[in-house]
């Protein structure tokens, strides 16, 4: 089975000649002798439309087209045509998994970018795995130390939780995701580098990271200037990996930098295959493929493992509003809101506590830790309320009780908030000075 090159529009190439599923994989042959390969998208009529891992550079009219898993094959009966197809389709959706990927660094489709040879292929599993029926998932019961003192304390997290870090460019997003890969209590750490500059993979691995943290992860890197399917198969790849450990009975910690490119590439590819824009420039495809990537996380079935998992999101502009902060802040179980105007201060974490929640800290503390954090959020809020009259000293002490106790508190609020990247902070430390401060 056969099929040949007709066009390329953009992205996309269009083939005919072949019938297969959307997801199957393919080969194209080039005429200096290389190969290309590419994934089928979509179809009209007879017409498939093919993305490709690689650039397009080479490509011409007529060239073959070939599925995989079709190569070297005696011309096959309509049976065997069948079972082509389907292991076509099948192989392009496994990938491979196991306690060998640990302290390795992948691109998009499973290949070493560390130099350090093949990969041991341990086991195969779906790219993408059906969803778990929600009734069989176990609830978020136990709290998650992060090692970061103002998520432990104020935005407790729970094992099984999936979080959100929304920030504009350049206010702290991957150090934080750094500081919870070195000091959370996971057995694994999954990290998935999606579409972001690739100068900043290597940073993130050895200064962000470091050896500490790589022992005991798995890193999967899609840059920018990949193609688009492998930017969504690398977010993929990395909650499939996720996926594996938890179903071994471990608990992992998923990070992903970052959701919004991952939506990105969605939009880049049903664009390019024809799909009309919805809401700014991103198809419904976009808002469908959103939860299907975040519901992979989460705890499985009872006597297995967890998935907590942080997912970043880039605000553009800073604006909390935009359609994929939007979505993501309905979909996952809390967000943290990260905010320029702190860290232009020097306040790092940048966390912004008045914006940020966790929905699952009311089910993991007891009454009189929840206390603890309405006084602290109710105080900070009353001073940052009131900020501009007590800086240009238009207010007068007296005048409001509540106010004055809030002033007299905020040093010691902000210096809580405030945690050096090599400093780890456990979840009773965090307790202890919180109950200290408001005492």
């Amino acid at each position: 089975m056969t099929g040949r090159l007709t066009r390329v529009a953009g992205l996309v190439i269009e083939a005919v000649g072949l019938r297969l599923a959307v997801g199957s994989s393919c080969r194209i042959d080039l005429p200096d002798g290389h190969e290309a390969e590419a994934e089928v998208v979509g179809f009209s009529g007879e017409r498939l439309f093919l993305m490709p891992s690689d650039n397009l550079y080479g490509l011409s009219p007529g060239l073959k087209v070939l599925p995989l898993e079709n190569i070297g094959l005696h011309l096959p009966t309509p049976g065997e045509a069948f079972a082509i197809r389907r292991r076509a389709q099948d192989r392009g959706r496994e990938v491979a998994v196991g306690d060998g990927l640990l302290g390795r660094v992948l691109d998009g489709a499973g290949r070493p970018l560390d130099g350090l040879g093949p990969l041991p292929a341990d086991h195969y599993v779906p790219l993408y795995s059906r969803p778990i029926n929600p009734l069989n998932r176990v609830p978020i019961r136990s709290k998650l130390d992060v090692g970061v003192r103002s998520i432990n304390s104020l935005l407790t997290v729970g094992r099984g939780q999936r979080l959100g870090l929304f920030a504009g460019s350049g206010v702290g997003k991957s150090i934080l995701l750094g500081m919870m890969a070195r000091y959370t209590s996971a057995d694994v750490i999954v990290v998935g580098l999606i579409g972001e500059r690739g100068r900043e993979v290597k940073d993130f691995i050895e200064n962000i990271l470091g050896a500490e943290g790589l022992a005991r992860a798995v890193v999967v890197a899609a840059p920018a200037d990949t193609s688009p399917l492998l930017r969504l198969h690398g977010a993929a790849y990395a909650s499939a990996i996720a996926e594996y450990f938890r179903d071994q009975g471990r608990h992992v910690l998923l990070l992903m930098d970052s959701l919004t490119r991952f939506a990105m590439a969605q939009r880049e590819i049903s664009l390019a295959i024809g799909e009309p824009p919805a809401t700014k420039g991103y198809p419904p495809s976009v808002f469908a493929k959103l939860p299907q990537l975040v519901e992979r996380a989460g705890n499985g079935c009872e006597g297995g493992g967890s998935i907590t998992a942080f997912y970043t999101v880039l605000a553009e502009g800073d604006d909390q509003q935009d359609p994929i902060a939007d979505s993501a802040r309905a979909i996952l179980d809390g967000h943290v809101v990260l905010s320029r105007g702190l860290a232009d201060q020097g306040l790092y974490p940048a966390i912004d506590i008045e914006m940020s929640i966790s929905r699952a800290m009311t089910e993991l503390l007891v009454p009189e830790e929840l206390d603890l954090v309405r006084r602290f959020k109710y105080y900070y809020s009353r001073y940052q309320r009131n900020r501009d009259l007590i800086g240009v000293g238009a207010y007068i002490k007296g005048n409001d009780p509540v106010l004055d106790e809030a002033i007299e508190l905020y040093p010691r609020m902000e210096e809580f908030l405030r945690q050096d990247m090599h400093q780890r902070v456990t979840l009773a430390e965090g307790r202890e000075r919180l109950t200290s401060l408001l005492a």
